[in-house]
């Protein structure tokens, strides 16, 4: 899909108009935070926080392999 956006002034700011379709992929409604991540060939625009989503993933990956060690930790 491509969609476009427009800029628009916010007191001294600049703000972006983007379209329902969009916030609907994103599952993003007003108040949310959205992140733009740079990448090859352009700008990404997400809806949660990629370093937080990484983060997850290694601790997942961690609980797994050491389970029985948390298992006895978490008695």
């Amino acid at each position: 899909m491509i969609k476009s956006a427009k800029l628009i002034k916010v007191g001294n700011s600049v703000g972006i108009v983007v379209p329902k379709e969009v916030l609907t992929l994103l599952r993003a409604q007003l108040g949310d935070a959205v992140w733009f991540v740079e990448q090859p060939g352009g700008v990404a625009l997400r809806a949660h926080d990629p370093a937080f989503m990484e983060a997850m993933t290694a601790a997942e990956e961690i609980m797994r392999e050491d389970r029985d060690i948390l298992a006895v930790l978490a008695k």
